[in-house]
């Protein structure tokens, strides 16, 4: 049975093999393909040969330290979400990361959790302009159309314009349909926090999409208490 990905591919670039094994049990555990490379320049050697929706680098790499080997990903494609991840605090090093273009910098140790939550919140804000790059943002929800770019819900000859919180939190678990995602990664990438009130306005923005989806029984968004939510999709 082939193993479906569906949040993306990830290139890890970590030296030291413990950190590097456990990060990915982690990330594919929670939906991602991951190849992880020992060295800056094996790390660039692969993403120059397979294709990549994230990077995560570490600084201090053998042969090709994580900076330079940042700059040249970004070189062959600058749309590319990077995180840097490095023992090294220093103001300088992080200034110097986000001047090349990373878009975050984490310094170990680090929980992976929260890890997690960064890079969904990195790729819901990038996603929309990959899907107008992939002419991919139309997508199929039972009897739905839903149109991620334009913020509509299509049914049949109806139409609904939807909020763009709405938009994200449907995107997320369309994502990752009949797949659990966590309350904590929704309110993280939709609204930056997680806290009492945002879990709140949450459960309030899900009710309503369930409202939405009604008229298709096939379809549904199940929660887990305390967890988070499942869009079950039958026959999709």
């Amino acid at each position: 049975m082939t193993k479906v990905n569906p949040r993306g591919k990830i290139l890890l670039v970590e030296d030291d093999l413990n950190l590097g094994f456990l990060l990915v049990d982690f990330l594919e555990v929670n939906g991602f393909e991951v190849r992880l490379y020992r060295d800056g320049l094996s790390g660039l050697t692969g993403f120059r040969t397979s294709e990549f929706d994230f990077c995560i680098l570490d600084l201090m790499l053998p042969k090709l330290d994580g900076f330079t080997l940042a700059e040249k990903i970004k070189e062959l494609n600058s749309e590319i979400p990077i995180v840097i991840l490095s023992a090294r605090s220093h103001r300088d090093d992080k200034i110097k990361g986000f001047r090349i273009g990373v878009d975050d910098y984490i310094t170990k140790p680090f929980d992976e959790e929260e890890l997690l939550y960064r890079i969904m919140a990195i790729m819901n804000r990038i996603k929309p302009g990959k899907d107008i790059a992939t002419g991919n943002n139309i997508l199929r929800i039972g009897m739905f159309k839903f149109d991620r770019l334009n913020q509509l819900l299509i049914y049949e000859k109806s139409t609904r314009r939807l909020t763009l919180k709405e938009t994200k939190i449907l995107r997320l678990l369309s994502n990752s349909k009949n797949n659990l995602v966590k309350r904590e990664e929704i309110m993280i990438a939709v609204w930056g926090e997680s806290d009492y009130y945002t879990g709140r306005s949450l459960d309030v923005f899900v009710s309503k999409l369930r409202s939405y989806l009604k008229n298709d029984p096939g379809v549904s968004i199940t929660t887990i208490p305390t967890v988070g939510y499942i869009l079950e999709i039958k026959n999709n």
